[in-house]
């Protein structure tokens, strides 16, 4: 019976060890497990730049619509709709021959008046040889000179009408004004077109340069007016209506001279070159406009920021246990937050794991 006792009793110790020892091993893997895995970023200084977002329109530089400078008929157009033109190339052309003829009438007019002045000027010769010789009356002499000067306005008269055939003649070839894309057609060929119709024979738009007026808040004035009239060449990229891909880069131009009382917005205009006609007019396109550069700013990336009732904090690792830190926010451009005050440079604040985290918590720094 003894016997039996003694190993009755060792199975006993036996198997109290080992429940303790059991026990005592989910006790070290749940220390060890404590420690929340982090990522980190280093709080540095850098120049931030400070972009302000707007929807814009494209607008042509300048839109011309062409008409004809004289009445007749329409005998040919040598525009494709959709073509691209070049300035004083030809657009369409006028029946010329009304005012060939015109022409002619004037200088057939203008020859007939310089014969009628050539014999006026022999005649006043004439007379003022009898006048010496007290052959003729004065009064004689004085009409003739009378009639060789209106013989001569009459020059310069025919000389304006052969002018005016000639400018009419030029006009009934219709060219571009300006460089640019056409539009579509307005009259048909064999129509009669005149100088007082307002429809125009065709719309052409200059594409390259292009504008782009969007509007801002009137609060960004502050930040935009400085820049511009101290001469600085504010940057514009276009976007497309996603915002994903970059369409064309410019720069401002100008800023309207009045502010919108009903939107309590300012319009401002960009111009880009558009060699590559990415931008076409009336698009809606989205802007971003690099207003200024902040140097030497404390940044970090904006996914540290969280939001509490105490307003904006970051964690902070120290000694390995996350510290929580009010912050405050100056601008947030690019994924990057500027830090007015509350870190230093060289600070580590966690970006990724702070869901699991709380004030002291250990954390594991994940490389």
């Amino acid at each position: 019976m003894v016997f039996v006792a003694a190993v009755l009793l060792g199975v006993i110790v036996v198997v109290v060890l080992r429940t303790a020892r059991a026990a005592a091993a989910p006790a070290r893997n749940s220390a060890a497990s404590a420690a929340v895995p982090v990522t980190v970023a280093t709080v540095s200084r850098a120049d931030l730049p400070v972009r302000l977002t707007a929807l814009g329109s494209v607008a042509a530089f300048n839109t011309v619509t062409v008409r004809p400078r004289v009445d007749g008929q329409l005998m040919r157009v040598s525009f494709r709709e959709g073509q691209f033109v070049t300035r004083g190339e030809l657009l369409a052309e006028i029946d010329p021959r009304p005012f060939q003829v015109q022409l002619e009438q004037a200088e057939g007019q203008l020859a007939r008046d310089q014969a009628q002045l050539a014999n006026a000027k022999v005649d006043l010769e004439r007379y003022q040889t009898l006048l010496n010789e007290d052959s003729i009356a004065r009064q004689n002499v004085d009409a003739q000179r009378s009639t060789v000067a209106q013989l001569d306005a009459a020059l310069k008269v025919d000389q304006a009408a052969i002018d005016s055939a000639r400018l009419n003649l030029t006009y009934s070839r219709v060219t571009a004004p300006i460089s640019g894309r056409v539009g579509l057609r307005l009259v048909d060929v064999g129509n009669v077109v005149s100088a007082s119709s307002t429809s125009g024979l065709v719309v052409i738009t200059q594409v390259e340069p292009i504008a782009v007026v969007f509007t801002l808040p009137e609060d960004s004035l502050r930040t935009v007016l400085p820049r511009i009239r101290a001469g600085a060449s504010l940057p514009v990229d276009a976007f497309d209506r996603s915002g994903a891909t970059r369409l064309a880069t410019g720069s401002v131009v100008t800023v309207d001279n009045q502010i919108d009382q009903t939107t309590g917005t300012v319009r401002i205009k960009a111009v880009f070159d558009n060699h590559d006609r990415a931008l076409f007019p009336s698009q809606f396109v989205n802007v971003q406009l690099l207003a200024d550069t902040q140097r030497a700013q404390l940044v970090v990336p904006a996914a540290a920021l969280q939001q509490g009732p105490q307003g904006t904090f970051v964690y902070l690792v120290r000694d390995s246990k996350a510290v929580v830190q009010a912050v405050s926010v100056a601008t947030v451009e690019d994924e990057r937050a500027s830090i007015a005050n509350g870190l230093n440079a060289g600070d580590l604040v966690i970006t990724e794991g702070v869901d699991r985290l709380r004030e002291g918590s250990a954390v594991e720094v994940r490389r």
